[in-house]
């Protein structure tokens, strides 16, 4: 990504009064005002040529719903007329889950073009012609492509420099090492008979930071077995560490 072009997201999407949305807010917003980085949502209808402007047509060898045309899509596409640099994405179900590390690779990179599908689904060949890389937020089938895509935008826009107000923010969070985040604490130091851990207020940074990774390692094992049969071995704290963490004591 070079310094004098930001940014970029590309949505290809039937609904583009959809975005902003809650990008328009917040970090995201104030970015996007602020000329950080660039959103543009086009109309995948504008690409259709008959006079009912068409996207979609039944599948074939039958089955219920619609799914949206090779040709009108691929139109979008090309009309788009992204840089050969920029990764084309397809916000869809059966896509590889969308990882943090991934996350990183495209807030680093120029921005992608992202097609939100609808319907039933999108026609193989242009998902093959166009190659497009399926992208999955999740376990689960939603209306349409538009949700996940504010998320992907959200996730990319956080990490883009001068976005975040403390750098720190973006490094020590969940993922980040391929642990879930440990629990933070904040005033009152009393609520409602719970005291913050003492360790964090002990003023030994040593401390307070084997705690915090004490506590990640606990919630990935309890909550995320998946992550955490990918940490190595030797990973600091890791033996013994497979119970849930105590929030209210240094237990």
């Amino acid at each position: 990504m070079t310094t004098s072009s930001p940014w970029r997201a590309t949505v290809l999407t039937l609904f583009p009064e959809m975005f902003p949305g809650p990008l328009g807010v917040s970090l995201a917003g104030r970015a996007l005002a602020g000329g950080l980085w660039e959103l543009e949502a086009r109309d995948i209808r504008a690409s259709a040529t008959d006079r009912h402007r068409s996207v979609d047509d039944t599948p074939a060898g039958g089955g219920p719903g619609m799914v949206l045309r090779a040709d009108v899509l691929a139109a979008a596409i090309d009309a788009a007329a992204i840089s050969p640099d920029r990764p084309k994405l397809l916000m869809s179900p059966r896509g590889r889950p969308l990882t943090q590390a991934r996350v990183v690779e495209l807030a680093e990179g120029p921005g992608p073009l992202i097609v939100c599908g609808r319907f039933e689904g999108v026609d193989q060949r242009v998902i093959d012609g166009r190659g497009l890389e399926e992208v999955s937020i999740g376990d689960y089938v939603l209306s349409g492509g538009e949700i996940a895509a504010l998320a992907l935008i959200d996730a990319c826009v956080r990490l883009l420099p001068g976005v975040m107000g403390k750098e720190a923010s973006g490094t020590e969070e969940s993922f980040s090492e391929g642990l879930l985040e440990y629990p933070q604490y904040t005033r009152p130091q009393l609520f409602e008979g719970a005291p913050i851990p003492e360790t964090l207020t002990s003023g030994d940074h040593a401390k307070v930071a084997a705690w915090r990774r004490a506590q990640s390692e606990a919630l990935t094992a309890a909550r995320r077995p998946d992550l955490w049969a990918k940490i190595p071995a030797k990973a600091p704290n890791r033996a013994g560490r497979q119970k849930t963490p105590k929030n209210k004591t240094d237990g």
